[in-house]
């Protein structure tokens, strides 16, 4: 049965985008008013600005500062269509898309999924965990967290307080850096004003990461700025340790040393979001090897942008980082590859690094920029910038500004509201 077909008929070739994230929306802008039907087609039936996910679990920001209705967008243009639905899988020998309200048939496919968390051994207890790769997960990290310095009111033990009180992070990336920052933030301004009846010397933050050094992915400057502002806020950073195992109680990590906490937040990793029916395409890490123009291979029509693409060469063994901005320029490179036919284009992808920010607290941050390698206040400054500028919607910028610049001058997060209790 095809439901979603009738009504989206049309003789125009049609182009079909799975994902609504910082890819999918760069290409859906790319193809506006384009000689395609573009169908969009994403469970949400908004965008999400992750690398403002842990604002929103720390009450910083409300979560429709970060989020942005797909349907404003393609309501301008005649050609752009959305559906919100779940894609189930792909059968591309007959070009056609299945998905939970029904079937539609392409021209042309492109993934741009986007990444989900990789557990690596921990797949089975992944339930004790909290992740960010979504808004409803940011809310219930926020409202669980709340809970727990509620609940540590009435704890009955020394032990059980500390089990309420302590934070664990898993994953010294970006993620785990200005989340580990916001916390000890949070911890030194603003709970003890909330909480005074308990004594916060008790409450510990525990940043774990395997590798020597923080932030990988950015120069070694970077990661020993952001390494020295991190215990300098009173983060406990664990470096070359990772976590050996977690009961929902205690986490064990080390020579047999262990932390009690009930706040185990997991950064540590992340694999391609892929879809039934492609998996000849899938390599390691659940990518889709893509060939230089981003068409997966053994699959002809069908193209991966984002985290979920990896264009493997000699000198991209893994193919591209998994960052928004390689998702955004591959999205613009597609765009020429499918309105182009007689290929008057570029042949090759090539991204162009604009360099890397980190932010870790008020006035600390890390940036490289090329050449230039800074930290600092005007790094911190920069971040906040270019966030700004890259946020959907004029309101939502508005709104994250005054926001930002509230907490600034009250050393406050207003938004610390259980509207949902969570439940592991």
């Amino acid at each position: 049965m095809n439901i979603i077909l009738p009504s989206l008929a049309t003789d125009q070739q049609r182009v079909v985008i799975v994902g609504g994230g910082f890819g999918g929306l760069a290409l859906l802008k790319a193809l506006r008013n384009s000689p395609f039907q573009v169908v969009l087609i994403d469970k949400n039936n908004y965008h999400t600005f992750q690398p403002l996910l842990y604002q929103v679990a720390t009450g910083g920001l409300e979560a429709d500062s970060i989020a942005y209705p797909l349907r404003k967008i393609v309501r301008k243009y005649t050609n752009l269509y959305f559906r919100m639905a779940e894609v189930e899988t792909v059968d591309p020998e007959t070009k056609t898309v299945f998905t939970s309200i029904g079937e539609l048939h392409y021209d042309y496919l492109v993934i741009a999924t986007g990444s989900q968390p990789n557990y690596f051994n921990f797949e089975n207890i992944k339930d004790k965990l909290f992740v960010m790769k979504s808004v409803p997960q940011a809310l219930d990290l926020r409202s669980y967290l709340l809970q727990n310095f509620e609940a540590a009111l009435s704890a009955l033990s020394i032990k059980h307080q500390e089990e309420k009180l302590n934070i664990v992070i898993v994953g010294g990336g970006p993620t785990g850096v200005e989340l580990a920052g916001a916390l000890a933030e949070m911890k030194r301004y603003i709970l003890s004003k909330d909480y005074p009846e308990l004594d916060f010397s008790r409450m510990h933050l525990h940043l774990f990461e395997a590798a020597d050094r923080l932030l990988a992915g950015m120069s070694e400057a970077a990661s020993k700025y952001a390494f020295r502002f991190l215990k300098e806020m009173g983060v406990i950073v664990h470096l070359k340790c990772g976590v050996k195992y977690y009961d929902g109680v205690t986490v064990s990590y080390g020579d047999r040393e262990t932390i009690v906490s009930d706040n185990v937040i997991w950064t540590a990793g992340v694999k391609g979001k892929t879809i039934m029916g492609l998996e000849k395409a899938v390599i390691s890490g659940d990518r889709y090897q893509v060939d230089s123009t981003l068409q997966l291979r053994e699959y002809p029509a069908v193209y991966a942008i984002g985290d979920v693409a990896a264009m493997v060469t000699e000198d991209l063994p893994k193919g591209h980082p998994m960052l928004a901005s390689v998702a955004s320029q591959q999205a613009a490179f597609l765009a020429k590859v499918l309105l182009d036919p007689q290929k008057n284009r570029p042949a090759v992808f090539r991204y162009k690094d604009m360099g890397t920010l980190a932010t870790i607290g008020r006035n600390k941050a890390v940036a490289d920029l090329g050449t230039f390698r800074f930290h600092g206040a005007f790094a911190w400054f920069l971040w906040m910038s270019v966030h700004l500028m890259l946020l959907a919607g004029f309101r939502n910028r508005l709104v994250t500004l005054l926001d930002w610049a509230w907490n600034y001058v009250s050393y406050d997060r207003a938004l610390r509201l259980i509207i949902r209790p969570f439940k592991k």
